[in-house]
């Protein structure tokens, strides 16, 4: 199962019942539903109560964070009947960056981009800072060196707006903002708003995108127990 975090902004649910739909296109004979955390349904503990055997949970999420550490952990734990389990978020990955730089350069990136503002959603949690800082590396290496900044649309720093005048500070003025979410919605625009040149568009359901839920899955699915020749799990 595939888990959103849920929005108000329409556009999300379609965007990820794009990507959703590109998973299943390219793992024919895999059930693949999705859940979300809030606001959208179904919510996760329902589609949960509806399935039987075993479960991969995976966050289309592109961060750890206390969704993807704690909510969804317990909202598997909850559904007793079920083995599984929850597999790492999204990023940081080299398919992410790859998105992330198709994605700036569907949007215009040239050669002379003088440097990318990385805006994501934030969070408390240092583990989350850590895995945006590590997304921007990889999206740096992808273009060449060119600076890549982190910055939050919530609960961090230094906002989309701080890093932006951070760098023009520097001289800087080509400056694009590389949307770091997974669909649209407040965050997102949110961010663009601040974009003093490109922005690029929230990931959706890019090749890799697709390609990068389905790593996860495998990777959870390697994590359980081996089926015996009777059918159980060791």
């Amino acid at each position: 199962m595939a888990v959103g975090h849920g929005s108000r902004d329409p556009r999300a649910a379609r965007t990820l019942a794009e990507l959703v739909a590109r998973v299943r296109a390219s793992r024919p004979g895999t059930d693949v539903r999705i859940g979300y955390v809030e606001i959208d349904r179904p919510l996760v503990g329902d589609v949960l109560a509806g399935l039987a055997g075993e479960a991969v949970v995976v966050p289309l999420l592109l961060g750890r964070g206390y969704h993807v550490k704690h909510d969804l952990p317990r909202a598997l734990a909850d559904a007793a009947h079920l083995r599984g389990a929850v597999a790492p978020a999204l990023g940081p990955h080299p398919l992410l960056a790859r998105a992330l730089h198709d994605r700036l350069a569907q949007a215009g990136w040239t050669d002379d981009g003088q440097a990318v503002v990385l805006a994501a959603a934030g969070s408390r949690d240092p583990e989350a800072t850590r895995d945006t800082e590590r997304t921007a590396a990889l999206l740096s290496a992808r273009l060449g060196g060119v600076p890549v900044v982190p910055a939050y649309a919530s609960a961090a720093r230094p906002t989309v707006s701080q890093a932006v005048d951070g760098l023009a500070a520097r001289g800087l003025r080509r400056i694009a903002v590389a949307s770091c979410f997974t669909a649209p919605g407040r965050f997102a625009a949110q961010s663009a708003a601040a974009a003093p040149w490109i922005v690029s568009a929230p990931l959706g359901a890019h090749p890799a995108m697709a390609e990068l839920v389905l790593r996860r899955y495998d990777e959870a699915c390697a994590g359980l127990p081996r089926r015996t020749p009777g059918g159980v799990r060791t």
